[in-house]
C-alpha cells in the first residue's frame, strides 16, 4: 500500500512538472510578443495624456474639449469591439491582430496632422474602431493556450503592460516634446505621436510571421505537447467546442445575465484606471509639479510600482485559487487611496505615494477579473460574451474622460470625480463578493 502511494505521489509529481515545463514553453513563445504588441497599442491610447500638456495650448483645446476628445476613441472601439472578437474567432488571430495593428498604427501617427477639435475626434474615433478587439482578442487567445488556474498568472502580465506603457510615456513622452519641439518646423507633441505610433506598423507585418492561430498550428509543439494541452483544456470546458462565431453564439451571450454583471463590474473598475491614464500627468501637476518632463518622470513611480504589485497580487491569486477576496479588497482599498487624495496634502511625496498605492491596486484587480468571465461563460459563447463584456464596460472609456472633463471645467478640481470613482470601485467590489461565490459556466 505504502509503495503504491508513493508511486502515484510520484506520478502526479512527474506529470505537474511536466505541465509546468509545457506552459513555461507555451510563455515563453506566446506572451512576449503580444506584451510588446500590447505595450505599443496602450502607449498610443494613452499618450495624448502627456499630449495635452502641450496640445491644449497650441490649439487652443479647453479640458472639456480634450474629455471629449479622449471619449470618442471608446465610441468607435466599443461599436467594434464585439465584431473584431468574432472575426478573430473566424479568420484567426494572425491576421485579425496584424490588421489592428497596421491600421492603428498609421491612426496613432496621423494624429500629428490635428489642428481643429473635428481632426481630433475623427482621429481618436478611427483610432478606436482600427484597435477595437485588440485586447479582447488576447482574452480569447490566451484561452487556447492555458487553462483557467493559470490565466491569471499570465494576464497579469499584460496588465503590467498597462503600467509599463505609463513607465515608458513617463520616460520618454516629455523627452519627446521638449526635446523635439522645434525640429523640422514640428511641435514636440507631433513629433511624439509620430515615434511613438511607428512601432505599431513594425510590429503589424511581424504579427504575420511571429503568430500561429491556434496550438494545432504550432510547429514548436510536438504532438504529445499538443494532445496534452488539448486534453487540459477538453477537461476544463467538458470537452465542449472552441468559441464559436456564428450568430446563435452571439444571441446566447446577449441572453446571459451574468454578462450584464460582468460588464457594470468592469465599467466600474475601468472607470478608475482609465482615469489613471489619462488624467495622472495633469493630476501630478495639480500636486505643485510645472516642468513637463519632471511631471512625465513622475508619473512613472506609480506605474512601475504598479507593474510590480499587480503582478505579485496576481500570482498570489493563482497560488491561492481564490479570486473574489482578492478582487474585493484591491477595488475598496484602491477607491479608498483614490478618495484621499482629496485631502490635498502638503507634502508631494505623501500625496504621490497616495496615488501610487492607489494605481497598485486598481491594475491588480484587473487581471483577476478577467479570469471570471471564462468561468462564467460557455465555451460556445465565450468570444461574443468576453467581446460583450468588455465593449459594455469599457464604455466607461466614453463616459469617464467627458465626465470628469466636465467636473474639472465646473469646479476646477477632481475632487468630485474621484469620490464617484470611489463609490464605483466600492460597488464593483461588493457584486463580486455576493454574486460570485459559485461562479460556472452558464
Amino acid at each position: 500500500m505504502t509503495h503504491s502511494i508513493d508511486a502515484a505521489t510520484d506520478a502526479a509529481g512527474a506529470t505537474a512538472a511536466a505541465d509546468d515545463a509545457l506552459y513555461r514553453k507555451i510563455s515563453l513563445r506566446v506572451v512576449p510578443f503580444l506584451f510588446l504588441c500590447y505595450v505599443v497599442s496602450f502607449l498610443d491610447r494613452i499618450n495624448i495624456g502627456f499630449a495635452q500638456l502641450q496640445m491644449k495650448h497650441d490649439l487652443g483645446f479647453s479640458d472639456a474639449m480634450y474629455g471629449l476628445g479622449a471619449a470618442v476613441f471608446y465610441i468607435g472601439y466599443v461599436l467594434c469591439e464585439v465584431p473584431s472578437n468574432m472575426l478573430l474567432a473566424r479568420f484567426g488571430a494572425r491576421r485579425t491582430f496584424a490588421r489592428i495593428m497596421l491600421l492603428w498604427g498609421i491612426a496613432s501617427v496621423g494624429t500629428m496632422f490635428v489642428r481643429m477639435p473635428s481632426h481630433f475626434y475623427l482621429l481618436r474615433f478611427a483610432l478606436g474602431v482600427f484597435e477595437a478587439g485588440f485586447f479582447p482578442g488576447i482574452v480569447l487567445y490566451l484561452t487556447y493556450w492555458f487553462p483557467a488556474p493559470r490565466r491569471a498568472a499570465v494576464l497579469s502580465i499584460f496588465f503590467a503592460g498597462v503600467a509599463v506603457a505609463g513607465v515608458l510615456g513617463g520616460l520618454f513622452s516629455g523627452w519627446l516634446m521638449r526635446g523635439m519641439a522645434g525640429t523640422l518646423g514640428l511641435a514636440g507633441w507631433q513629433w511624439m505621436f509620430a515615434i511613438e505610433g511607428l512601432p505599431a506598423l513594425v510590429l503589424g507585418f511581424v504579427a504575420l510571421t511571429r503568430l500561429v492561430d491556434d496550438p494545432a498550428q504550432a510547429a514548436w509543439l510536438s504532438a504529445r505537447e499538443k494532445a496534452r494541452l488539448a486534453q487540459a483544456l477538453a477537461d476544463e470546458t467538458g470537452g465542449a467546442a472552441r468559441a464559436a462565431h456564428s450568430a446563435s453564439a452571439l444571441v446566447q451571450a446577449l441572453r446571459t445575465p451574468r454578462v450584464y454583471l460582468l460588464a457594470f463590474i468592469y465599467f466600474s473598475l475601468t472607470c478608475a484606471s482609465l482615469t489613471l491614464n489619462f488624467w495622472m500627468p495633469l493630476m501630478i501637476r495639480d500636486f505643485g509639479m510645472t516642468d513637463v518632463v519632471s511631471i512625465s518622470l513622475y508619473t512613472a513611480v506609480p506605474n512601475a510600482l504598479g507593474v510590480i504589485g499587480l503582478i505579485a497580487i496576481a500570482r498570489h491569486s493563482d497560488c491561492t485559487g481564490e479570486r473574489r477576496r482578492h478582487f474585493a479588497g484591491c477595488t475598496m482599498a484602491g477607491g479608498l487611496a483614490l478618495a484621499a487624495l482629496t485631502a490635498h496634502l502638503p507634502s508631494f511625496a505623501a500625496m504621490l505615494a497616495l496615488l501610487s498605492c492607489a494605481t497598485v491596486l486598481i491594475f491588480a484587480a484587473l487581471p483577476i477579473f478577467w479570469t471570471m468571465p471564462s468561468r462564467c461563460l460557455s465555451r460556445a459563447a465565450a468570444a461574443p460574451g468576453i467581446a460583450l463584456v468588455s465593449s459594455i464596460g469599457i464604455t466607461s472609456g466614453i463616459v469617464s474622460p467627458w465626465v470628469i472633463g466636465q467636473i474639472k471645467v465646473r469646479t476646477g478640481s477632481m475632487d468630485d470625480a474621484l469620490y464617484l470613482l470611489t463609490g464605483l470601485l466600492v460597488a464593483s467590489g461588493c457584486a463580486v463578493l455576493v454574486t460570485m461565490k459559485d461562479a460556472t459556466a452558464a
